[in-house]
């Protein structure tokens, strides 16, 4: 099994999958300490939406991005997700929002 899997990587350009992958190498490293655990892996789910604003003939400027995001360590599986019309912006609320579920869920375990 990978460490990083991906999901709708149709739905980004070049630009948005270095950001990607940049991000997610980054991010995977903390998830795995603060997992405490090296056999985890993560899961990214890219959807995007297009904006419907333009009217005809025009091109469309804008695209909202949601992101859902699962880290699985051996006994445990954690979620988040997080959508945002800047990609790189989406990335990062949805790997904060991870580091902080996997946080109060050690420190309820241990307070």
């Amino acid at each position: 099994m990978e460490a990083i899997q991906y999901k709708g990587l149709e739905e980004i350009n070049a630009e948005q999958r270095a950001v990607l992958d940049k991000l997610s190498a980054e991010y995977y490293d903390k998830i795995k300490r603060a997992l405490r655990n090296e056999n985890c892996s993560i899961s990214i789910h890219i959807k995007k939406y297009e904006s419907k604003g333009g009217g005809e003939g025009k091109e469309k400027k804008h695209a909202k991005f949601s992101i859902n995001l699962l880290a699985m360590a051996p006994t445990k599986t954690f979620e988040s997700s997080a959508a945002d019309w800047d990609f790189a912006r989406t990335l990062h609320k949805v790997f904060k929002d991870m580091e902080t579920e996997i946080s109060h869920h050690f420190k309820k375990m241990f307070p």
